[in-house]
């Protein structure tokens, strides 16, 4: 079982960094921007569903985790359809707990640093120079 709960949390975060880079970061902007749109747009329901998916990290995660457990044949508890059934839904979730993790971290870390610049502008430029 301790087996099974590492590769659950390597393989989380393996879904976790794909899931993020894809619907969050600036170097997939124009196709997340592309998708956006026409998820907001296509007069079709399932297009604008199918749009809609690599926009949200937790609906990728989800298609991240079929891929995933398609190459590596992950199974959790069971060794049978059930594994493949339960390491389906607790892979994306211990995902979006690692992705929530970071956010928060990523939120803390600007909140510092605009604090940090605030404090340095009222600094007086004497002290400003001994630090």
């Amino acid at each position: 079982m301790l087996e099974q709960i590492y590769y659950l949390l390597g393989l989380s975060l393996a879904v976790a960094s794909i899931s993020w880079t894809f619907t969050q970061e600036d170097i997939f902007y124009e196709p997340r921007k592309y998708c956006s749109d026409r998820s907001k747009s296509d007069e079709s329901l399932l297009l604008r569903k199918l749009f809609y998916i690599p926009t949200c990290e937790y609906c990728f995660s989800h298609w991240v985790t079929l891929f995933i457990l398609l190459i590596t044949g992950y199974r959790f508890m069971y060794d049978d359809f059930r594994g493949y059934f339960l390491a389906f839904f607790v892979l994306p979730w211990v995902a979006n707990q690692w992705m929530s993790l970071y956010r928060r971290i990523r939120v803390e870390i600007k909140h510092e640093n605009i604090l940090a610049t605030k404090e340095k502008k009222k600094l007086p430029k004497s002290e400003e120079n001994l630090k």
